[in-house]
């Protein structure tokens, strides 16, 4: 296992281990920690009990946060004529139907969000291959196969920092929260809304402990253990 370096060392050593932070105290030390000469992002990571290879057991949904991720999200629309006129206006970054899955197919995945009409599904089913494993085929779960005329909401929420969530292969749950730039209270707005949403997918046949590990970081800092209990009854205000 590789050496960290000083800087890691002493951000490392300002955190307790064996301490379940507050909410707002665990924000506070990620947020200082958060030093590099870049714009750090914070991240939360989710360790919860479910099962994933059970389908009754699949987490996944998607939250709006209110302030935003503080990243341009590039967007890509499939949609018929009307749908494409939608989208172009509402501002999509590509448009298309046929030519963008034969441009993916031939490898280009410069975008970020992948959104879909309905009647456009048949020419996205041939990508699965390629959308599938990097989380970006849209889905009636993720909330991305829309309606045409709903696809100006939805790109302006995704500009706004809509975020989709989903437990992944070993039961966990990783969400962006923002910049290190951000001030403590949006940083904490946007946890809280997150966390509301994820409580709110607990599958029903979960009847033990939902979560077991709520950990914030940053991107190149070390992770804070968040006390999971106060970080579960966290609600939108």
């Amino acid at each position: 296992m590789g050496r960290h370096g000083k800087r890691y060392d002493a951000l490392r050593a300002a955190v307790d281990r064996d301490t379940m932070y507050s909410p707002a105290e665990a924000v506070a030390l990620v947020k200082k920690g958060a030093n590099a000469k870049f714009d750090e992002t914070i991240e939360v990571h989710l360790n919860t009990s479910v099962d994933p290879r059970h389908a009754e057991q699949q987490v996944r949904g998607v939250v709006t946060l209110p302030h935003g991720t503080g990243r341009d999200v590039r967007i890509l629309v499939f949609a018929g004529p009307d749908g494409q006129a939608n989208a172009t206006e509402a501002g999509a970054d590509y448009v298309g139907g046929d030519d963008l899955a034969n441009k993916i197919q031939g490898g280009w995945l410069d975008f970020d969000v992948v959104l879909a009409t309905p009647d456009m599904m048949r020419v996205v089913g041939r990508l699965g291959r390629v959308l599938g494993p990097r989380g970006l085929m849209p889905s009636p779960k993720a909330g991305t196969i829309v309606q045409a005329d709903d696809l100006g909401r939805v790109i302006q929420e995704t500009r706004l920092g809509r975020v989709e969530f989903r437990v992944d292969k070993t039961s966990n749950i990783h969400a962006p929260l923002g910049k290190a730039s951000f001030s403590e209270e949006k940083i904490m707005g946007n946890l809280s809304a997150l966390m509301e949403a994820v409580i709110a997918a607990k599958p029903a046949t979960i009847k033990s402990a939902y979560l077991r590990k709520v950990t914030l970081t940053s991107t190149m800092g070390p992770g804070v253990k968040l006390d999971v209990n106060a970080a579960s009854a966290l609600t939108v205000e």
